[in-house]
């Protein structure tokens, strides 16, 4: 255990990277300063009684973020990417960066000493390959933190296990998504990358100035439907979503299907298991949690009446 007085301020502390963020650093003993737009909401209450202590804060607004980041010797920094869950209609990526800016200026402005921002895989590939928007998004925001001068790390975890807990995936009997049945597509448990972000605050003198890729396991989503369905007993086959079907609801989101299709994240996952060899594959984090999370989202949806569930 890390036994220390510091206090590390959690942005998005009540999102999924965050819940996790802050259940390492808490059980590593660092105090956690969880910023959240409601500090009265069921997921801060929750972190309040694991041991964090709640703030106000928007990440659209600067002078709050600089007001809770006061003192914090560290700072965890993610965004939320289009269309994830909990992000209005109208969010885009302008948002995304607009955000990502004003925590690592708030950072800065309040003399935070090691700032650790979530960005994703192949972002740093940017300049030289045309890739999808988020990628571009977290690719400008790590680019700010490094004109800012901010003693920082870069995280960059692929795809989330964590994707095929809920109706992004699961829906009318089968395991759908836009890719193509035979991609082999890179995974990482968000907890591996709380674990991570935990020892790189534990650790800034090897941390600070790193950027890292995070992925631990790589499969075909046909792959994934059938470990789901073996670990839970069922009958589980993959539907690719059309191309022509996402495109109708987002271009940006189409090309990113494409794009996991034909050039895909390209982290080492042996790297990923030097820094943690605890590091979850897809097989160990059904068993340990995803299962579970899964089967709850089944029963749900099966009360609920909601597709062939």
């Amino acid at each position: 255990m890390t036994l220390t007085n510091k206090t590390v301020v959690v942005v998005g502390a009540t999102g999924l990277q965050g819940r996790a963020v802050t259940r390492h650093l808490l059980r590593d003993g660092w105090r956690v300063r969880a910023l959240t737009r409601d500090p009265d909401g069921a997921g801060a209450r929750a972190l309040a009684r694991a041991g964090a202590e709640p703030v106000r804060a928007r990440m659209e607004d600067v002078g709050s973020l600089t007001a809770a980041a006061g003192d914090a010797w560290g700072l965890f920094s993610v965004q939320p990417t289009v269309g994830s869950p909990g992000t209005a209609p109208d969010f885009t990526t302008e948002d995304e960066v607009r955000w990502g800016v004003n925590v690592a200026e708030a950072a800065r402005a309040a003399g935070v000493r090691h700032l650790v921002y979530s960005s994703v895989a192949g972002a740093d590939r940017h300049p030289g390959e045309k890739v999808p928007a988020n990628l571009v998004s977290k690719w400008r925001i790590e680019r700010r933190i490094a004109e800012l001068g901010l003693p920082a790390t870069i995280l960059r975890p692929v795809s989330f296990m964590e994707n095929f807990t809920g109706g992004y995936a699961l829906r009318d009997g089968t395991l759908s998504t836009g890719v193509a049945p035979d991609t082999v597509q890179q995974l990482v448990a968000v907890d591996d990358v709380g674990a991570v972000t935990a020892l790189a605050f534990a650790r800034p003198a090897e941390w600070i100035g790193r950027a890292v890729s995070l992925a631990a396991d790589e499969l075909t989503p046909v792959q994934v439907a059938e470990a789901i369905g073996a670990a839970l007993g069922i009958s589980l086959p993959y539907a690719r979503i059309p191309n022509e079907v996402i495109r109708s609801v987002s271009e940006d989101f189409a090309y990113a299907m494409r794009w996991l299709d034909e050039h895909g994240y390209r982290a080492n996952i042996a790297a990923t298991r030097r820094i943690l060899p605890a590091a979850m594959d897809f097989g160990t984090w059904l068993a340990r949690t995803g299962a579970a999370q899964i089967s709850a989202f089944l029963d749900s949806a099966r009360a609920a009446g909601q597709g062939a569930w």
